[in-house]
């Protein structure tokens, strides 16, 4: 065999070993919560329908996914009907000052929502308001609009807008996820909302398929695949102005490309490719410009992250002698290991606030989630359990973390708190569902 030939087998396994089923299971589940977040309690009422005709079912549907969609965020959960002391549907939406606040702070209501819903240019449009009921004070007032047929998106939005305007930074109900599936028959990029509901395929070529990432503005997914005789290659699939289709082919086009990563401005990738008989980290312009290599060692070093400010760069490296994180400055300078605990880690995603980065470490045989702070300071177990917890991805607004796992036997995708709480399964009896990316905000 030759020596390329031996490092790409030493970096498809280094990159997908943490999909394979644990060799060992623990005795007991142990399930690590680092502290409890308090969620508030909104108040959504029925919203007045304006429509020509008015359909009672319209409005209650709308409701009724406004509340999944705040169940899904976890910060502001829905308040019962049977607690409401004030009306359960707008009659006309207040102006700056109500008189019932009160009311609604004796109902348990941190937050009351009102609204209407009207039309617009032959789309649904709603108008809604968002109140601090203890002090009394309106958050926000916005008018949003869809096609008709996206009401359930268009609920969506309107639940991430309300926990922006409690919080400050808005919910990712309606962001989208993107993964590698094999319910087909073959491995293939899918495309679901982030609470795991109309996956549909992104990719349809048979090819075995890996390592989706989005681009920026969620207009398009970067995926490796292995065409052209099984070496792997980047390609581009897209609904935007992106060109879908391979992507860097004239760059080094005898060498294998494993996987490549967007920066947070979309113009430049962290290219993994083979180089000197050994795995390196390379940047280089989408249009395959101003290739610069980034890592230069005898060993391996994959599976590159970007920070939120796109200076820094982690990755997994094992030329200590086992993967661990090192830390890289864009330019290449500053480079430092990070990870010092676990004999095997892997698979890093730094959140979107720049304060952790979730990883996936071995113990006896399988994955468990750990976070560790770019300093390496701080290093704690997130979730621990007796099968593999892998390929951890954060939302948009660093509230939660996606991921795969295999604890029911095949590879489903699961969601938890940032916190380790809140557990929701995403996929089942749909294959092996693996290496989640979860995509940016609706712009």
């Amino acid at each position: 065999m030759s020596a390329l030939a031996r490092v790409a087998l030493s970096i498809v396994g280094l990159c997908l070993l943490a999909t394979m089923p644990a060799a060992a299971q623990r005795a007991a589940d142990i399930q690590i919560t680092p502290g409890k977040l308090r969620a508030f309690r909104a108040a959504v009422q029925r919203f007045d329908d304006q429509m020509t005709p008015p359909n009672a079912q319209r409005a209650d549907d709308l409701r009724r996914s406004i509340h999944d969609a705040l169940n899904f965020s976890g910060v502001l959960v829905p308040l019962a009907d049977e607690a409401f002391l004030g009306a359960e549907t707008t009659r006309e939406l207040s102006g700056v000052r109500r008189t019932d606040c009160a009311d609604w702070t004796q109902s348990g209501a941190d937050a009351l929502v009102e609204g209407r819903i009207y039309p617009e240019n032959n789309r649904l449009a709603v108008e809604f308001a968002v109140w601090d009921t203890a002090r009394c004070k309106r958050l926000a007032r916005k008018s949003l609009s869809r096609v008709r047929s996206q009401a359930p998106l268009l609920a969506k939005i309107v639940a991430d807008e309300i926990v922006a305007a409690f919080t400050g930074i808005r919910g990712s109900a309606a962001t989208e996820i993107a993964f590698i599936s094999d319910r087909s028959g073959a491995r293939e990029v899918y495309v679901a909302d982030a609470d795991g509901r109309n996956a549909r395929a992104a990719t349809r070529s048979r090819a075995i398929k890996a390592f989706p990432d989005w681009l920026p503005n969620g207009e398009a997914l970067l995926y490796t695949a292995y065409h052209d005789g099984g070496q792997p290659g980047l390609y581009l699939t897209s609904r935007g102005k992106a060109r879908p289709g391979p992507l860097l082919r004239r760059l080094m086009p005898e060498i294998p490309k494993y996987r490549g990563v967007f920066d947070p401005s979309g113009d430049t990738l962290a290219l993994v490719t083979s180089v000197d008989a050994s795995a390196e980290i390379f940047l280089v312009r989408r249009d395959g410009r101003r290739l610069r290599r980034l890592t230069n060692d005898g060993g391996i070093d994959v599976s590159p992250t970007w920070s939120p400010d796109g200076q820094q760069i982690c990755f997994v490296s094992d030329r200590s002698g086992s993967p661990q994180l090192y830390i890289v400055d864009r330019d290449g300078s500053n480079l430092r290991r990070l990870s010092f605990e676990g004999s095997y880690n892997t698979g890093p995603s730094w959140s979107p606030d720049g304060r952790w980065i979730a990883y996936e470490t071995r113990l006896e045989g399988q994955f468990d989630i750990w976070l560790i702070d770019p300093t390496g300071e701080v290093n704690v177990p997130l979730v621990t359990h007796r099968y593999s917890d892998q390929s951890p991805s954060w939302s948009p607004d660093g509230r939660k973390l996606l991921f795969s796992s295999n604890r029911r036997g095949r590879y489903d995708l699961y969601v938890m708190d940032a916190n380790g709480e809140n557990l929701q399964r995403l996929t089942q009896r749909a294959g092996n569902n693996t290496g989640p990316v979860w995509g940016p905000f609706l712009r």
